[in-house]
């Protein structure tokens, strides 16, 4: 790694401020990066996945993306977990252990649209204490940890992110990636109540979505269908930003499932009562 490491396997470390693993988010977006951009908008294969019922594309950048990650991860932090999108997870249960979706949003990268991200976390003891969205196409790098949120476009200067002060429904705007995504009518239904009573609803963002909400754009985020390298990543990022994200019965959002995320508690509040409507 082009930075320096917190120890040969992060046995010796502070596990209460993983601030030093922070130039290591960086280098793994960096790195990443360099395999995926040859196959953005270029004429690639793409195999599909049988597991999820819907469309699931993956591409030699998802794979490729993601090893290099894991390859660096296992000669820097022996001891570290890895759970990835890609390939066969390694020690999950490890106190620390990093959480991988090489291209967040496969779909969107196959079409050349640029609503995809690498997603780029580090759990403790199961709870998500660092995390990253790059976006290589557009320059965008959003990340997340205890010592606050911040956003870089290319080589302008780091801000911190804030999320929005929008507290009534009928002022929000709400997204999700894709109807389909849910997979039961009454989850649908539910959503279609909670986007009734919003200012107006967009799709296709993928993690793009929750990084606007962490910019202040969009106020609401609800999904259903998701997997633990779907939202880990972005935990520490909309909640350092001032953003709440659980489950639709307003439980921990690490492991996947319904989701959501909003920009302060008052909002959330109000979406969530309409959500776990029955």
């Amino acid at each position: 790694m082009r930075n320096k490491s917190p120890g040969d396997s992060g046995s010796c470390i502070n596990t209460t401020d993983l601030s030093d693993f922070e130039p290591v988010l960086h280098d793994l977006a960096d790195c990443s990066a360099d395999v995926i951009m040859p196959f953005f908008r270029s004429k690639l294969d793409v195999d599909e996945k049988h597991d999820k019922g819907i469309y699931d594309p993956v591409t030699k950048a998802d794979r490729g993306a993601e090893q290099v990650m894991r390859d660096l991860i296992t000669q820097h932090f022996e001891d570290h977990g890895v759970i990835g999108e890609e390939f066969p997870n390694k020690d999950p249960d490890a106190d620390l252990c990093w959480v991988f979706d090489p291209i967040d949003g496969t779909r969107a990268f196959i079409i050349g649209a640029p609503t995809w991200g690498t997603l780029i976390g580090l759990s403790h003891k199961g709870q998500p204490r660092l995390g990253m969205m790059n976006q290589p196409f557009t320059g965008e790098r959003f990340w997340g940890s205890d010592n606050g949120a911040f956003y870089r476009c290319r080589d302008q200067e780091t801000k911190s992110l804030a999320t929005s002060t929008v507290s009534d429904l009928s002022r929000a705007v709400l997204s999700s990636t894709a109807p389909e995504h849910f997979s039961h009518k009454d989850g649908w239904e539910k959503f279609q109540t909670l986007s009734n009573q919003t200012r107006m609803t967009r799709y296709g963002y993928d993690c793009y979505a929750y990084c606007l909400l962490s910019l202040g754009l969009v106020d609401i985020v609800a999904e259903a269908g998701l997997a633990t390298y779907d939202i880990a990543p972005l935990v520490p990022i909309i909640r350092a930003a001032g953003g709440i994200v659980t489950t639709w019965d307003n439980g921990d959002p690490t492991q996947g499932g319904e989701i959501l995320a909003s920009a302060n508690q008052e909002l959330h509040d109000k979406a969530l009562a309409l959500l776990s409507q029955s």
